[in-house]
């Protein structure tokens, strides 16, 4: 029964009730948070969920999802409604997801070896096997196939019935035919959810509202980017052939053949398309308020070629009629991840929306984002789902488009670097045509265009993709060696770039910060900021510009989160916040020879008496005004140089020419992320919202002579037992495979931790990655096995960097490079 009466407070407000919505009800209340009222504007179920094909799949390569996967098939497998009385319909009947290629093989093998770390019951079968499992699939064509025996498929209503019974047990108050007409925050900072019921106050807001999120979203000045697309399943008439079955067939997952997937309904067959080409949006303005359970006409024309396959594929359908059309709506954010996490620039307001696989992906989302409203963090890498992701650039009109190329990938192969081109550019730098001209392939980063690595000649000037090393492995070494031995530059505009000013900003600062705050004008340190619960929230390099002038430069997906963070902790603090991500672009110039080249544009001294590593200075270059850093993420000899956008191309081009008698070479963030592994510098892969900095071994950047936030937890995690820590691994190369982050990691036959990043060394010639291990197994010098491709590696855990161990470099005079 639904609750009558609209209470005049809560702690926390969902609005909507479909499974995202009800499942973030359920795990407040198991996590302790019980004063939760969710709303609905009709009933339970009645938006996407209920039309929903409510299948799971262990199929992922997203070692998140992957944990996410395994708790929601052991909740709907018993535990739920065991713990409710509510019938979910739990069908075991496992899945095969098929392979006709190579690459689609090489996709396969790369999960398996993601499976693996995850402990999941995940093989690669022949088509034999297949055969013996499933004895009316048309398997022609077909190599090999995924089998995850423990997938199946729910009632998407009887799950979030049992998900609403759960937490009403607990003392959640759900409230039908209450439609939310408003939300807005108070200047006390609650928030107020005006309904046709009533009003409410309460601390957390939580959209939970589906195909009405975006528009949700726009009552609080939000841009939450999502799209409704619309998508096909297919139930035909009885099948003779199943009418005798005493067991359910498997699902088929045929991306190529299908796009989409295939499987028993009762003694029926179910057949769901993701078509792709010329998908269809619905609602891009505004969905009806008065829609509920709605569904389409079918729209044959548009999936007709899928449906010919699927029943060439599935022969035994081919005579059938169909006897129910589902045309339904989901939303699709422009990358095709959830929203889950805090909205941009608010304090307590939540996403739990832009799910467009709900049954499969929701509880165990919402059990994180549950986790991360009541305790400050979450247990999981939420990173590719925190709403934060996106900036203002994503437009109404950009999501569509984005939300158009996310259906049409649903069933491609996920190769790793993906390069999602449609839509851009929409930020690039002063440099983006310059370099395009000499070549440059480009990756978007918050918008930003990142050059990945450069065309060569003879090099067709576009990605390559697959799950083994192509042409493009042989150029990034190129770049790579052209650092190492002489001299290069990257536009590395796409970093974040804040300026904190004022007063407080020195005392704001100290607080936030992990390690010491630089005492002197010109110091530079690398510092982590951290939540209340010790996790990692971001890295960031912060420059003392002047006494009371601080510049934070950290990765460009974590814009929004640092100046969330900021304005969280500052208060009424007397400081100013400037963001100069796109107003100012940024060089990096690497090498034993950048010296030499930046001496020829300047007259600033450049020795180590004039401007020590670790040091900024303001200087001329090429007659523009700039910052130049001295420090390198290439652990070479080498300046950032951080310059006003209009300026920028003046001093590129003044480098290079500077550059060319020292064989300058551009080079990319592929080359980049190679010279950071071979000097053992962690990253964003390493550095998540999962783990402390004594997990991440990051402990040498901490100063516990000084209060910041997140010290107590940072002293707990340290003095007790850390459930894992981040290792360095040299890995032995084999062919042409080297690894992409997630595969597990052995000790003898036994699973102790995954890898978090991975890349072939060129310099070192060895694989090397970070991995998260338990500590018996972080050792150095201990044996390992890492699982690449399916097949066994042997590694090593090293003590030091593989490449400068000393990290002399870096720090090299001018002097002794004359002597050398």
């Amino acid at each position: 029964m639904s609750d009558k009466k609209l209470p005049e407070t809560a702690r926390v407000v969902i609005v909507g009730g479909g499974v995202m919505g009800c499942g973030l009800a359920y795990h407040l209340a198991h996590e302790g948070w019980t004063d939760v009222v969710l709303l609905e504007k009709a009933e339970l179920t009645s938006g996407s969920t209920w039309h929903a094909a409510g299948q799971i799949t262990y199929s992922t390569s997203s070692y998140g999802l992957g944990k996410c996967v395994d708790y929601n098939v052991g909740l709907y497998a018993g535990k739920l409604e065991a713990e409710t009385g509510q019938s979910v319909t739990w069908h075991g009947c496992g899945s095969f997801r098929l392979a006709y290629t190579e690459d689609e093989m090489d996709w396969l093998r790369h999960t398996l070896s993601v499976g693996r770390a995850l402990g999941s019951n995940i093989h690669l079968v022949d088509p034999d096997y297949i055969r013996r499992h499933h004895p009316y699939y048309n398997l022609d064509g077909v190599l090999g196939a995924l089998h995850t025996p423990d997938d199946g498929h729910v009632d998407p209503s009887g799950v979030t019935q049992a998900l609403a019974t759960g937490a009403r047990q607990l003392g959640v108050k759900i409230v039908r035919r209450c439609r939310a007409t408003n939300i807005t925050q108070l200047p006390s900072g609650e928030w107020q959810v005006d309904s046709e019921q009533g009003t409410i106050r309460c601390e957390h807001v939580v959209n939970a509202g589906g195909t009405y999120a975006r528009q949700m979203g726009e009552w609080s000045g939000l841009q939450l980017p999502m799209t409704s697309m619309t998508h096909h399943y297919f139930v035909t008439d009885t099948v003779p052939e199943f009418m005798d079955l005493d067991r359910e067939l498997p699902v088929i997952r045929d991306d190529r053949e299908v796009s989409g997937y295939i499987r028993m309904e009762q003694k029926s067959g179910l057949i769901g398309i993701y078509e792709k080409e010329n998908p269809n949006t619905v609602w891009e303005d505004h969905c009806p308020w008065e829609a509920e359970n709605e569904l389409f006409e079918a729209d044959y024309d548009r999936v007709m070629p899928w449906l010919e396959n699927a029943l060439e594929r599935m022969p035994i359908f081919a005579e059938l009629g169909i006897k129910r059309e589902v045309h339904g709506a989901i939303s699709h954010p422009p990358d095709g991840n959830p929203l889950i996490g805090p909205a941009p620039g608010v304090r307590n307001y939540w996403c739990c929306c832009g799910t467009q696989i709900g049954i499969g992906w929701g509880p165990g989302l919402t059990r994180e984002l549950a986790r991360w409203m009541v305790h400050g963090a979450s247990d999981i890498s939420m990173r590719e789902f925190d709403p934060r992701r996106f900036g203002s650039y994503a437009t109404k009109e950009w999501q569509v488009i984005k939300a158009k190329e996310d259906y049409c990938l649903r069933h491609e192969i996920p190769f790793p670097h993906f390069n999602r081109l449609a839509g851009r550019p929409v930020k690039p730098s002063a440099l983006y045509d310059r370099l395009k001209q000499k070549g440059a392939v480009f990756e978007e980063v918050y918008g930003h265009e990142r050059p990945r690595w450069f065309a060569t000649q003879g090099v067709e000037q576009r990605d390559h993709y697959s799950f083994r090393r192509t042409i493009v492995h042989d150029v990034v070494g190129a770049e790579v060696k052209a650092v190492r031995t002489r001299v290069g530059i990257m536009d590395i505009s796409a970093f974040t770039k804040i300026e904190v000013a004022g007063p407080d900003a020195a005392t704001v600062l100290d607080r936030l910060i992990a390690n010491r705050l630089p005492r002197k004008i010109g110091g530079i340190a690398l510092t982590h900021f951290l939540n209340e619960a010790g996790r990692i929230e971001l890295e960031a390099t912060i420059v003392r510009l002047d006494q009371d002038r601080f510049y934070l430069v950290c990765a460009a997906f974590f814009e929004q989160r640092l100046l969330d963070h900021l304005a969280r902790h500052a208060g009424e603090a007397d400081l100013t916040v400037r963001n100069l991500s796109t107003d100012w672009n940024a060089l990096a110039l690497n090498g034993p020879k950048a010296r030499d080249v930046l001496a020829r544009c300047t007259d600033a001294p450049l020795d180590n008496a004039g401007f020590p590593w670790l040091q900024a200075r303001r200087i001329a270059v090429a007659g523009h005004t700039l910052w130049a850093f001295r420090l390198s993420y290439a652990g070479e000899l080498g300046w950032e140089l951080h310059i006003p956008r209009e300026a920028t191309l003046a001093v590129y081009d003044a480098l290079w020419a500077a550059g060319k008698p020292y064989g300058i070479a551009d080079y990319g963030s592929f080359a980049m992320n190679v010279m950071r592994l071979e000097k053992g510098f962690k990253g964003a892969g390493e550095l998540t919202n999962e783990v402390t900095l004594p997990e991440a071994d990051v402990m040498r950047f901490v100063r516990l002579d000084k209060e910041f936030v997140g010290k107590a937890a940072t002293e707990k995690s340290a003095a007790g037992t850390l459930p894992w820590i981040c290792a360095y691994l040299e890995i032995e190369p084999d062919g042409n495979v080297d690894g992409h982050g997630g595969e597990a990691v052995l000790m003898g036959d036994r699973v102790v931790g995954s890898t978090a990043s991975v890349a072939y060394g060129h310099t070192v010639g060895k694989i090397l990655a970070f991995a998260y291990l338990k500590p018996r197994a972080a050792k150095p010098g201990l044996d390992l096995t890492v699982v690449i491709h399916g097949s066994p590696r042997a590694a090593k855990v090293l003590a030091a960097p593989a490449y400068d161990p000393e990290s002399r470099l870096p720090r090299t005079d001018a002097l002794e490079v004359a002597a050398e």
